[in-house]
């Protein structure tokens, strides 16, 4: 057997051919890959493997970002240091894998599998994996003036965004209105949206700056905020079912 090993850190790359060199004596490993970049080129240049081992982070992003380049003809078992709860994302999409440090008889049951699905298409959905497991990056602290000084504000310190008159003001669960550059609708991308919901053209509000929720009129929702807005608070007719989504998780 033919084996691709794609993983970045060179002591585990040993000890996973260690343990493959002992189960199947017989095969060879073609080569270790670092990165995603490298493996592209040589999943171009070389002939299909019979079998790839790959790391989940690597050297310059996520492996998942290979499928996206290049057809892989191969069986995958991918290894990861992620806990128990994040690999149930493979589980629905049949695909396998290896807690590392990898484990003697986990690797022979992963091989069995792999051995028993010979020739058998496996469909799973590398786009799925990929969203599971990039980890988004959010703007979490605004520079703000303060008097004649520059300070920041962290987003967690912030119960809500209001526009007024062209200008968007932060308001924090103290109490203290701060002006921030960005727009409303720019903020919708840089706010973490598990955090930050925006309800209506005028406000986003913080999960937990939100008290009280009352049905309103035509459809709306009225929300009691701590601190105090400065107005009420509706949530757009437009906008509710997708508000009630939002709070459920």
């Amino acid at each position: 057997m033919k084996i691709l090993l794609i993983e970045d850190e060179l002591p585990a790359a040993r000890q996973l051919t260690k343990l493959l060199m002992a189960q199947l004596p017989t095969c060879q490993i073609l080569d270790t890959l670092d990165s995603v970049e490298g493996a592209v080129q040589w999943l171009r240049t070389f002939p299909a493997p019979d079998l790839v081992f790959m790391d989940i982070q690597i050297a310059d992003g996520l492996s998942f970002d290979i499928f996206g380049q290049v057809e892989v003809n191969a069986p995958v078992v991918f290894t990861t240091a992620f806990d128990q709860y994040a690999v149930q994302a493979f589980k629905v999409n049949a695909v396998d894998y290896l807690l590392k440090p990898v484990d003697p008889e986990e690797l022979s049951r992963s091989l069995d599998k792999i051995e028993k699905q010979k020739n058998k298409p496996v469909a799973f959905d590398y786009e799925v994996l990929h969203r599971f497991f990039k980890k988004e990056t959010y703007k979490d602290r605004f520079l703000v003036k303060s008097g004649q000084q520059l300070a920041f504000l962290t987003a967690a310190d912030i119960a809500f965004f209001r526009s007024s008159d062209g200008l968007t003001q932060a308001f924090t669960f103290s109490g203290k209105k701060h002006f921030v550059d960005n727009t409303l609708e720019e903020l919708e991308s840089l706010l973490d949206p598990r955090d930050f919901f925006r309800v209506s053209r005028g406000m986003t509000v913080r999960l937990n700056a939100i008290q009280k929720i009352h049905p309103h009129l035509n459809g709306r929702l009225k929300l009691e905020t701590q601190p105090a807005a400065p107005d009420d608070v509706f949530v757009s007719r437009e906008r509710v079912n997708e508000f009630k989504a939002w709070l459920g998780g």
